[in-house]
């Protein structure tokens, strides 16, 4: 199979999500009090994505890819990968996500395959490997964005346990135990404790925030925007924690960020795309109602300083490129003003989806307008791709690096 095709993807109604961002891009009216978190694109399990256009009707992506292999794939992307090796998705976070981490690939086969040992069903809210690989992601902003990314360097953890008066007991662990000490003895302690240490927190920043005195740039402000979602009667989330010894960042429109494997982190307010290796592996640590295991979260987090390091893109042409270590995936984004034009040569299967404007993308053969309700397509290997800027566009490109082994 060669040229381009209209595609067609799953959206997922997590509790966070919000009710804008996604029905916008697909032209639908939101139903009431129904979320709208994510919009998923690829070949996952949990992504029914069709192709539409062709003489046989919608066809399932991931059965176009199980069929032609090697001729959709190319040669370096199938013998590597074998399917392709990307998730693409649109998101909308209205309300705080979990603190969360993800395995490594090698950690990830080996804990899938023991809880399939153990039977336990796939879709039980007690499984915490859905599948047996590794999920670096990679997010870029639509706009402001906040986020938690990796712990503080020693300096600010310092700083942060020392200045918050309730923390202040904290900062002696810090000394002696490091991070490793630090953040497992607020992850296993009881939850009496975990209660009588924050409350008086609680009991301070809550009125503050209710009556809007505390800003967004504030652990403060997400710690009590967090208690108010998450903790239950007698059951304080001890995911607040965790505001305070992560880095607390702030993005702008364009700007992304790289999370690998062990790095913890926690999305809190914005609209992003995002891309990562086809996988649903999460392990929590608190802000949510889902499964936590924190032995399997200590198990795999990082402990050690974070530098948080915002990508801005490398321009090539038109193209903007968010360049990762990741061998899964790239991620670039076309700014287009209207008459522009611009062109490339996928070299796999790659996904494109429209966020801003309307585009015609051309191929030898064919055409697939992109525009709002109809915002992604895929491209096969083919000869040039070109894409006409009928109005200010942005169009996301989602394919696989090469070089470094693709």
């Amino acid at each position: 199979m060669q040229g381009t095709g209209q595609l067609t993807g799953t959206v997922k109604h997590y509790d966070w999500g919000g009710d804008s961002f996604i029905p916008a891009l697909l032209d639908i009216t939101a139903e009431a009090g129904k979320p709208y978190a994510e919009y998923w694109l690829g070949v996952h399990p949990q992504a029914d994505c069709r192709v539409t256009g062709g003489a046989q009707g919608p066809v399932l992506l991931r059965d176009i890819i199980n069929q032609e292999g090697k001729n959709v794939l190319g040669k370096e992307v199938f013998e590597q990968f074998g399917t392709l090796p990307f998730l693409l998705k649109a998101l909308d976070v209205k309300q705080m996500l979990s603190i969360q981490v993800h395995p490594s690939r090698e950690e990830a086969r080996k804990d899938f395959a023991r809880e399939n040992e153990a039977g336990i069903p796939l879709d039980s809210p007690q499984r915490n490997y859905k599948d047996d690989n590794h999920k670096p992601e990679l997010m870029a902003a639509m706009g402001e964005f906040w986020l938690l990314h990796g712990f503080r360097p020693e300096a600010a953890m310092k700083q942060v346990l020392n200045e918050v008066p309730e923390l202040q007991p904290l900062a002696a662990v810090f000394e002696q135990s490091g991070y490793q000490g630090l953040y497992s003895q607020v992850m296993q302690l009881p939850q009496e404790q975990v209660n009588e240490q924050l409350q008086p927190l609680l009991d301070r920043i809550i009125p503050l925030y209710q009556v809007g005195k505390l800003d967004k740039a504030t652990p403060d402000y997400w710690a009590a925007r967090g208690a108010l979602t998450f903790s239950q009667p007698g059951k304080t989330d001890r995911g607040i924690f965790s505001v305070y010894l992560f880095n607390l960042v702030r993005m702008e429109e364009g700007e992304a960020i790289f999370q690998d494997a062990g790095v913890p982190h926690a999305y809190l307010e914005g609209q992003n795309v995002e891309i990562m290796a086809s996988s649903d592996n999460v392990l929590r640590g608190g802000l949510t109602t889902k499964h936590i295991d924190v032995k399997e979260l200590l198990k795999h987090v990082k402990c050690e300083p974070t530098h948080p390091n915002i990508l801005k893109g490398v321009s090539s042409g038109p193209e903007k490129i968010y360049r990762t270590p990741a061998p899964d995936f790239e991620l670039s984004v076309f700014e287009l003003p209207a008459g522009a034009q611009a062109s490339f040569r996928p070299h796999t299967t790659e996904i494109l989806l429209l966020v801003k404007g309307k585009v015609a993308v051309h191929d030898t053969q064919s055409e697939v307008i992109l525009k709002q309700g109809a915002p992604a397509a895929v491209v096969f290997p083919a000869a040039a791709i070109r894409i006409d800027a009928a109005a200010p566009s942005l169009v996301f490109r989602a394919t696989v690096p090469v070089g470094d082994g693709v």
